[in-house]
């Protein structure tokens, strides 16, 4: 069933309204003219929005400019009186869904009702299959040594868990393709996969960044805004570079796993979360802890199930499978012809140290496409990777 909402400053036809579609079992807010509707409209939560086109203050168009404007995206349909159809195409041209005429027929409302909620249904459905399709490219992992293999093993156990995983390793190791194998192996795998990377967020705005802020929390705060942890809602919550959240961050994190309940900034409303929290770093939590720059009682809570990643000089074996699978989609964006590695070339990569892991060897391969002809060396790479 629809939440909808109802702006119409004739008290009569918003109760009208109301009872009709109270009684197909939707449910229905009510405000009285456009600046209470436009208010109630931000807050994102209504399916379909009813709006009358005349009103005194802010008119139906003015309403519907602003919720373009704003990046609402429910279907507005435009309530008009005899007289105000071009009005009503005015709104239709400024962003509305619909509209329909007064006095309200049943049958009419109903079926604008249903063409608006099919409509937002797809939208829906479009958010999610995009990022379906985002987390579905990110979850691969590259490999068959034995450290990858025993990886995978312990993503096909805990995956159908909601259990808490802290992932660890080196810069460039593939942290996140871990979590987004989770993700994507776990009953969630609908949900969101919500990223935050926690070091490259100041302290200050850490806390509205996770948990959202309400309007005036803050100077700049000029409207209501959803946090990281609202927006995962039935899905999973991704903590990139956890070490380095602020400790005040790190005290309402705590909570909220304790009992799966955020507040905004600015807010005293307890809002219930249902979200898997994943979390990654590069950092020894442990030197950390002790020298008081993360919690204790927070590691211990998401530290259930520990996932090491290692380092690709740890796995070296696996570096000719890394190459062939950068090589097809670099020559594509370059839009080149990818060229063949030698077998002394892949020798000489496989015996680099890669520090820089991963994301190094992508950068590698990358620059040989570019540089080399239509057969890669050991002496190209021995040129081209001791010079990078």
């Amino acid at each position: 069933m629809a939440h909808i909402l109802i702006i119409d400053d004739e008290r009569l036809i918003r109760h009208a309204l109301k009872d009709i579609l109270e009684y197909e079992k939707h449910t229905v807010d009510e405000a009285e003219d456009g600046e209470a509707g436009l208010k109630a409209a931000l807050d994102g939560k209504h399916d379909v929005i009813f709006c009358d086109v005349k009103m005194p203050g802010k008119d139906g168009i003015e309403v519907v400019e602003a919720l373009t404007l704003k990046g609402v995206e429910a279907p507005v349909v435009i309530m008009t009186g005899h007289g105000t159809v071009d009005l009503a195409v005015q709104a239709l041209k400024a962003g509305a869904y619909d509209f329909i005429e007064k006095p309200l027929d049943l049958n009419r409302v109903l079926v604008a009702l249903r063409h608006a909620t099919d409509r937002e249904d797809l939208r829906k459905e479009t958010v999610k299959l995009r990022q379906q399709k985002r987390t579905a490219g990110g979850h691969e992992m590259i490999g068959r040594s034995a450290a990858l293999e025993e990886i995978r093993g312990i993503i096909a156990k805990v995956a159908p868990t909601d259990a808490r995983v802290m992932i660890t390793g080196q810069n460039g190791t593939g942290k996140e393709v871990v979590a987004r194998r989770i993700h994507a192996q776990s009953e969630r795998k609908s949900g969101p996969f919500v990223e935050v990377n926690c070091a490259a967020i100041p302290g200050e705005l850490i806390e509205s960044e996770l948990f959202g802020h309400e309007k005036g929390a803050f100077t700049s705060a000029v409207k209501q805004r959803k946090g990281r942890f609202e927006q995962a809602q039935g899905g999973t919550l991704f903590l990139d570079e956890i070490g380095d959240m602020a400790l005040p961050a790190q005290a309402k994190m705590l909570r909220a796993l304790q009992e799966r309940v955020i507040q905004r900034v600015g807010g005293d409303k307890n809002i219930k979360v249902d979200v898997r929290v994943l979390a990654a770093t590069n950092k020894d939590l442990a030197e950390e802890i002790r020298e008081g720059r993360f919690r204790e009682d927070l590691f211990h809570r998401l530290n259930v199930i520990p996932i090491h990643v290692p380092s690709l000089a740890e796995r070296s074996e696996d570096v000719p499978l890394l190459v062939e699978h950068f090589l097809g989609g670099v020559a594509a964006d370059l839009g080149v012809k990818a060229p063949r590695f030698a077998e002394d070339a892949l020798k000489a990569l496989s015996k680099a140290p890669w520090t820089g892991n991963i994301r190094e060897l992508r950068n590698v391969v990358e620059r040989l496409v570019i540089l080399c002809g239509d057969e890669v060396t050991a002496a190209d790479v021995k040129r081209h990777v001791t010079a990078g």
